[in-house]
This record gives structure tokens, C-alpha cells and sequence, in this order.
């Protein structure tokens, strides 16, 4: 049976590995089982906002060894599990259990089994490089866009006009790197934001290339605060830079400090769509 409390995570203070009993076991369909654990070190996608691609690894059990294909967000209000797509609402709805599935082929287990499970943790470093260099490049852009905007806008973490929380599209993480799609139309531009301020990337990705690197130098110390053990308790990326502290809302994984990560750098493509613009940002880092 599924508690209400949900599964116990804890990929956000670093953990690949944990031992754990079976909760729950549901047919997934193509052959493959959704299993549930007590604790759980995999980080699952997150179907509302998929920024973030789940770990790979394995779970053990029975002496065996069965790779998981997936992890995905599981959601129930009773004995039916939900899975991914089919989750009805976002993650920490009230009145809802939220728990990480991860989805194996064959594996023959039962609710009450002991089992280990095991992240690829080269694979989680670099996804956890990708993720803290997108928040980086993320406020290093709103930063270098702060002179753009004719009217007061919301401001991000570091105090400038949010503009990725404005205009951001799609999100993706990547290994060592991620993609940033940005929409540039209409309803950014009565929002005061001026289009002009992109007509010359190079210049653009000189900027942000420059503050990013500056930040890097410091080292600084990197967390994830969390409000409990849950999937859907809160958790929040913190990040110290020089003379500010950024907090951003964020269920994925990262590296522990700045000194971690060698290099950040960000190229830029304009893209024409219909009613407007695309803004593409590429991140790439190395590691240390």
C-alpha cells in the first residue's frame, strides 16, 4: 500500500543508491512493472515540466539485477496508480500521493520485497552540471537583458528583469550542457521587453559568457533546501555568488559548488516563428 506521505527521495543531497522495500507494483504496460519504493535515490522526469531527464541505473532484487528503462512522477487519491502523462494534475495537488515509479522490464517482485536500487552516477554528474550551468545561464541572461526593458518587470533571484521566467518556452537538461527556447513576441514586448537588445547574439553571448565566468571563479557553494523527505515537498535550488545569494524553486539535481564546474559558456540562434521570435540558448560545461 501506498502511504500518503509518498516516497522518501533523497537524490537531492547527492545520494545514487538506496535500500528500500516494495510498495507498490503496477502493470506499465509494453511489458514492463511500475514499482514503487519506500526510499529512492532515482530522480524521476516530471511530466509538467520534463526539464530534467530521469537517472538511468538499476534496481537489485532476488539476487538479480534488472535495468530501469524510466522514472517517472506516480500519483494516486486511493488504490489506482497513475503514471507520467496520465497524472492529472501537478506535483504537491492536495489530496493526492505522489511517488516516484520506476519502471523495469521483468522484474518479478512483490509489494513487502527488499530491493536496492542504484543510479548511473556518472550520468547523474553530468546531468547535475547541466542543471546548475542552465540556472547560471539563466540569470547571467536576465543580467546582460536588464537595460531592455521600458517598463518595471518581475524580477528573478538576483533582483533584474526575470526575463527566462517571462519568455521561457521549453527547457531541457542535457549532459554537461542544456537548451533554452525563449519566446520573443507580442505579449513580451507589452511587457516592455525591446527586441532590439538582441540584434547582435555575439555581443549578447560575450556578456553572459563574461559574468558567467566571473561567477565560476568564486567557487561559491551550491545547495538544495528541501521542506521535508516527500516528492512533493518543496524544494529549492541556492546558489552563492558574489555579494547575493539566488534561490531558485527546482526538483532536479546539482553539483555541490561552483569549483565543480571548469567552464559555462552560451551561444545564441534567432529563430523566426509566427508572431515573433525564438531565442535559442545553448549551454555548455565541463567539469572539474
Amino acid at each position: 500500500m501506498i502511504p500518503a506521505s509518498g516516497s522518501t527521495i533523497t537524490y537531492p543531497g547527492g545520494a545514487t543508491g538506496a535500500s528500500a522495500t516494495v510498495l507498490h507494483v503496477a502493470d506499465a504496460g509494453d511489458g514492463r512493472s511500475a514499482i514503487v519504493l519506500d526510499t529512492t535515490a532515482f530522480h524521476p522526469v516530471d511530466t509538467a515540466w520534463p526539464d530534467q531527464p530521469a537517472d538511468r541505473g538499476v534496481l537489485r532484487a532476488g539476487g538479480r539485477e534488472f535495468p530501469v528503462v524510466d522514472a517517472v512522477v506516480g500519483a494516486s487519491q486511493g488504490d489506482a496508480l497513475l503514471l507520467g502523462p496520465d497524472v492529472p494534475v501537478r506535483t504537491g495537488t492536495e489530496g493526492w500521493t505522489f511517488v516516484v515509479a520506476h519502471l523495469v522490464e521483468g522484474a518479478d517482485v512483490a509489494e513487502g520485497d527488499a530491493v536496492e536500487i542504484e543510479a548511473d552516477a556518472a550520468y547523474r554528474a553530468q546531468l547535475s552540471a547541466g542543471h546548475t550551468a542552465c540556472h547560471l545561464a539563466s540569470l547571467a541572461l536576465d543580467a546582460a537583458l536588464a537595460g531592455a526593458w521600458r517598463k518595471e518587470a518581475p524580477a528573478d533571484a538576483l533582483g533584474a528583469p526575470a526575463f527566462d521566467a517571462l519568455a521561457i518556452q521549453e527547457s531541457r537538461i542535457l549532459p554537461d550542457g542544456s537548451r533554452d527556447v525563449y519566446r520573443v513576441g507580442k505579449s513580451l514586448r507589452r511587457k516592455g521587453f525591446d527586441p532590439a537588445a538582441l540584434d547582435d547574439l555575439d555581443a549578447l553571448a560575450a556578456d553572459v559568457n563574461a559574468r558567467l565566468a566571473e561567477w565560476l571563479a568564486t567557487g561559491g557553494a551550491v545547495r538544495i533546501e528541501t521542506e521535508g523527505p516527500a516528492l512533493a515537498d518543496r524544494r529549492t535550488w541556492v546558489c552563492e555568488l558574489p555579494g547575493a545569494e539566488a534561490r531558485i524553486p527546482c526538483g532536479g539535481t546539482h553539483v555541490s559548488s561552483l569549483a565543480d564546474l571548469a567552464s559555462a559558456v552560451v551561444s545564441f540562434e534567432l529563430v523566426p516563428v509566427e508572431g515573433g521570435l525564438e531565442l535559442v540558448m545553448t549551454t555548455a560545461a565541463s567539469r572539474r
